[in-house]
């Protein structure tokens, strides 16, 4: 059993990652900016804390075998600038946890290594946040060596559902169309359960 801190843990995918940790028999933290959850995951321990919180982050990872960060962040406003500067400061702080980012699926790439955010697949209204998303894996693919991370990123459709009876994994290239909440989570569970992706970004589909 690990302990696993989720940031982010009421948003579609926070919640479906915090779930199928606490049914696999994992401690899990859940936090957001308020320490309240609308629909609560039993067994889940909420907090309060702001991905902005650089000192609140490390003081969580301290306390955590793997720290889940899913949040986009930005949406309200349409500033995603201080999302990005906190994984900015979050690497700057050299975490010594696992950290396990929810990426987005705007980095991922075409055939010939367009990203998605430059091939017309998203509408350019609703660009800036995948746009972000590959801020933020540039920077931890800069980041020092020591740096134990990994990055997850869903299918360009991602959607409230159940999990699939199998999944697909691929690299850059999307590994397919749609991908449900349920089965994202258990894609998330099984990588830091057995570990097979270090220090990249992966994507992955339903079957």
């Amino acid at each position: 059993m690990s302990r696993i801190s989720i940031i982010g843990a009421t948003g579609m995918i926070g919640s479906a990652i915090a779930r199928e940790a606490q049914e696999r028999g994992h401690e899990v933290i859940g936090t957001n900016r308020s320490g309240v959850a609308s629909n609560p995951v039993q067994g889940v321990t909420y907090r309060a804390l702001d991905l902005t919180d650089t000192d609140a982050v490390m003081a969580l990872a301290v306390e955590s075998d793997v720290l889940v960060i899913s949040v986009p962040g930005g949406r309200e406003t349409g500033d995603f600038g201080p999302v990005i500067r906190a994984h900015a400061d979050l690497i700057a702080a050299a975490p010594t946890s696992r950290i396990f980012v929810v990426g987005g699926a705007g980095g991922l790439e075409m055939p010939d290594g367009t990203l998605l955010i430059n091939a017309g697949v998203i509408p350019e209204e609703y660009a800036d946040e995948p746009r972000s998303f590959v801020e933020v894996l540039n920077l931890y693919r800069s980041a020092d060596k020591d740096l134990d991370w990994v990055m997850l990123a869903p299918s360009p459709e991602i959607a409230p559902g159940e999990k699939a009876e199998s999944y697909v994994l691929s690299d850059d290239a999307p590994a397919g169309d749609r991908v449900t909440t349920g089965t994202f989570a258990v894609a998330v569970l099984d990588e830091i359960e057995s570990p097979a992706h270090r220090r990249t970004r992966f994507t992955v589909a339903d079957a």
